[in-house]
């Protein structure tokens, strides 16, 4: 395109946004617009963006999809930026719609449970706000102290509480989205039960933006349960830790957390917190409970760990001790990132069954191309987080680095697993989507996707 060209479509745009924006919420400024066109994840291309948006209003959403229909520009979603698969990269020549300033809680009804919230709302602010009313909000990524809502239906994001309570997909009882052409679509209900037509609420989540705009979101809450307690135990290899993870959901246990770190990770976590964490272990697994009989069901739990070959049971003694075993498994990824220029996280799920093959195929990969790949996991769900930490720098060890978070992708998928437990597909992971999907799957969302954006203006280049 010749400049001049692409400076006149760029003012073009430029004047149409204004015309149903306040000039705070637009800008065209490159170093600004860059600063924003890009998330988290590496090996993810990224485009140079038109103009960013930052609305505060669901009209101003619908201005902005029906000013880039009648353009022809396409939009990429954001929320916090948070994400780990490129789902919120920029496109060239697009308009960056972020949705942070979209930050408020509208509702939280304790009679019904539910609150209503737009998306920019960051996930522990929300949790902290219910909490104050008896109330928890369970979804909790690791990132929970800066993602927002709107991301976690976008991914369809889960945390270290999914073994018992779920991940986002089963809280988000109805939606308000803007569409590609800027009609507003209301979906789901605000009562405990509802089957009125298709399910559009949940095709909406896990879509990462492609199908259109959050801007409203009624979410269910529970009471909130006891404070949990957490035990930790010390095994020889990951194999007898995912036996005892096995051991315990078999026994009919329900754990509110069952989360798995192996050697590298916890001597990782070690070096970057000073945790005091038991540096000769090759798996450590944390189990907690939030029942009134949290006591013995740890004390169940520790027997079924010890009997799968756990060399030391520490159950903690009191609230703050579980927090800090917690918060060690909370600072893995960054700690991990910590001991190289960048990581390429995973996020294959397998069936806990086969955990213990997918963590020792993942330290094969990793001999084999001489890398460093840390595991945690959440382990009670099958949900493995392989962190491949590389060098960027180094063109050898960048190859590597992608081969094997490929072979790991693979692996998992020949365990009869998937390719994304909650970090969604975006850029990173299109080849491996339709490699699970099949010819015929493929199909069917491409047509889902047609349906609802015919001209394919929402984030283009992700998904498919």
């Amino acid at each position: 395109m010749d400049p001049k060209d692409h400076d006149e479509r760029t003012a073009r745009l430029y004047t149409a946004l204004l015309a149903g924006l306040p000039a705070e919420a637009l800008t065209t400024d490159p170093d600004v617009t860059a600063s924003y066109a890009a998330d988290m994840a590496a090996f993810c291309p990224a485009g140079t963006p038109a103009a960013l948006v930052l609305p505060r209003t669901a009209e101003q959403v619908q201005h902005v999809m029906r000013t880039a229909t009648a353009l022809r520009v396409p939009v990429v979603p954001q929320g916090a930026r948070t994400g780990l698969s490129g789902g919120a990269n920029a496109t060239d020549g697009c308009i960056l719609l972020s949705l942070v300033k979209m930050d408020r809680i509208l509702e939280i009804n304790t009679v019904d449970r539910t609150a209503v919230v737009e998306p920019g709302v960051v996930n522990a602010v929300l949790s902290r706000a219910v909490a104050e009313k008896g109330l928890t909000y369970p979804p909790d990524p690791s990132s929970w102290e800066q993602c927002t809502i709107g991301g976690n239906i976008g991914t369809g994001s889960g945390g270290l509480c999914c073994v018992k309570y779920g991940t986002t997909a089963e809280y988000v009882l109805g939606l308000d989205v803007v569409l590609a052409d800027g009609r507003l679509l209301r979906t789901g209900r605000t009562t405990a039960k509802g089957v009125a037509g298709y399910d559009l609420t949940r095709l909406f989540v896990g879509s990462e933006g492609s199908l259109g705009i959050v801007v409203r979101a009624v979410l269910a809450l529970r009471p909130a349960p006891p404070r949990q307690l957490v035990l930790a135990a010390e095994f020889p290899s990951a194999a007898a830790a995912c036996a005892a993870v096995c051991a315990v959901m078999e026994a009919g246990l329900t754990p509110s957390l069952l989360e798995l770190m192996d050697g590298t990770t916890v001597r990782a976590v070690n070096a970057l917190g000073r945790m005091g964490l038991p540096e000769t272990t090759e798996a450590l697994l944390l189990a907690a409970f939030d029942t009134p009989h949290a006591p013995e069901e740890l004390a169940e739990t520790g027997r079924l760990c010890t009997a799968a070959g756990a060399t030391a049971v520490v159950p903690a003694e009191d609230e703050a001790e579980s927090e800090l075993l917690l918060q060690a498994r909370r600072m893995s990824l960054p700690a991990l990132d910590a001991l190289r220029p960048a990581t390429m996280i995973d996020d294959v799920c397998v069936p806990r069954s086969r955990l213990a093959d997918m963590l020792d195929g993942t330290a094969a990969i990793a001999r084999a191309h001489d890398l460093v790949v840390g595991v945690c996991a959440h382990a009670g769900d099958g949900n493995t987080h392989p962190v491949v930490c590389f060098d960027p720098a180094d063109e050898d060890e960048a190859r590597r680095a992608r081969a094997s978070f490929d072979e790991i992708m693979a692996l998992g998928l020949s365990l009869g697993g998937t390719i994304t437990g909650e970090h969604g597909v975006g850029v990173l992971k299109r080849e491996w989507l339709a490699r699970e999907l099949g010819p015929v799957g493929v199909d069917v969302q491409q047509a889902v996707k047609k349906a609802f954006d015919p001209l394919g203006l929402l984030n283009p280049g992700k998904l498919f």
